[in-house]
């Protein structure tokens, strides 16, 4: 979805100094608590790139669809940046978490002795910032390997896939669960399944329709 904005793919952003990392060493939790400042550093680049990029055609068709269609649209994403958001989409179910938003990383003392957390914007800058109290680091607000999805965002995402009349999937290789699995909900619900995609992905066989081309190719047309 974000591919035409200039936003690589994880995978895809691993080139030049960062090529000689495993994936495992920047997005799990293993590898920010064996090299933190290694992987805060990997998502403050990511963040720059993000933030730099900007919504493209299909991210602002699907607003103006939305905002044309009050209460029409529920917007399901795998992304983590924020550009359906900065095209003016309302609601957006992250299914991996933001990566602007930060969080710590282990529990906040203070809440485990029954009192508010911390605000991770107090926390003393570093790479990563840390709690000037108990040391406890900031990580970014994504969801790692290995870590599970939001469940309110699952259980919103499962609950639209079941209820909605059209599934729309748009440029997902549909190897990723249990969002893939989101498609095949909705047509065993008896909902209609278009997946937009340059090429084949593992979830063809759950489509009605199959629209190669890019998002920000199709998607003004199909929405238009």
């Amino acid at each position: 979805m974000s591919a035409e904005s200039g936003v690589p793919t994880f995978r895809d952003a691993l080139t030049g100094l960062w090529a000689r990392y495993d994936p495992q060493q920047l997005a799990t939790e293993e590898g920010f608590r064996a090299n933190p400042q290694l992987v805060w550093d990997w998502y403050a680049l990511r963040r720059t790139g993000v933030s730099r990029a900007q919504p493209n055609l299909g991210h602002v068709a699907i607003a103006q669809w939305e905002a044309a269609h009050p209460g029409g649209l529920t917007l399901v994403t795998q992304n983590v940046d924020d550009l359906h958001q900065r095209a003016g989409s309302c609601e957006v179910i992250c299914l991996h978490g933001a990566i602007f938003e930060d969080r710590w990383l282990d529990d906040c003392r203070r809440r485990a002795r029954g009192e508010p957390s911390c605000d991770t914007q107090w926390a003393r800058p570093g790479s990563p910032p840390r709690c000037g109290e108990c040391g406890n680091p900031v990580r970014p607000g994504v969801v790692w390997f290995g870590e599970a999805l939001p469940q309110h965002a699952l259980a919103a995402a499962q609950r639209a896939a079941a209820e909605c009349d059209v599934m729309l999937v748009v440029g997902t290789s549909g190897a990723v669960h249990p969002a893939a699995g989101l498609p095949v909900l909705a047509r065993r619900a008896g909902a209609r399944v278009a997946i937009v995609n340059p090429g084949p992905s593992e979830i063809d066989d759950a489509a009605d329709v199959l629209l190669r081309g890019t998002a920000a190719e199709l998607l003004p047309k199909l929405l238009g």
